[in-house]
């Protein structure tokens, strides 16, 4: 995430109403998974050397960092994030030379193709592309 600095508040582009823009990636080995998103995603690492590396997404508008100890959140029940790419196959091979595990495979849905993955640390997220740009 953009670098908050004393008396300059939040960065503009995270403090928009109603919109997620920080978040929390539970692991057991929070460099591994930052490295996972750094190259599959594009990602911008801060602190990676850290217990708590952060990151930024690549549009700046979704930051946040790796915790190793919210690992029980990953065991029970919660959201499903999706991640944009520009393209799923080419998305879906970078996941599984890192490590990660395609859970559902590529597939249409409306004007769109999806898919589902495992991160090296078991996190289950989305990716999806729209299919008429």
């Amino acid at each position: 995430m953009a670098e908050e600095h004393e008396n300059e508040g939040a960065d503009p582009r995270l403090a928009m109403d109603g919109a997620i823009t920080y978040m929390h990636i539970p692991a057991g080995d929070v460099g591994k998974a930052a490295a996972f998103y750094r190259d599959v995603f594009g990602w911008t690492i801060h602190n990676a050397d850290s217990d708590r590396p952060g990151f930024e997404t690549p549009d700046g508008r979704l930051g946040g960092a790796w915790m190793s100890r919210d690992l029980e959140i990953a065991e029970t029940p919660g959201l499903l994030p999706y991640i944009y790419v520009d393209d799923v196959e080419q998305t879906v091979a970078r996941i599984v030379s890192h490590k990660g595990e395609i859970v559902t495979e590529p597939y249409p849905e409306g004007m769109l193709t999806v898919a589902t993955f495992r991160d090296p640390a078991g996190n289950q997220i989305g990716i999806w592309h729209d299919t008429t740009r």
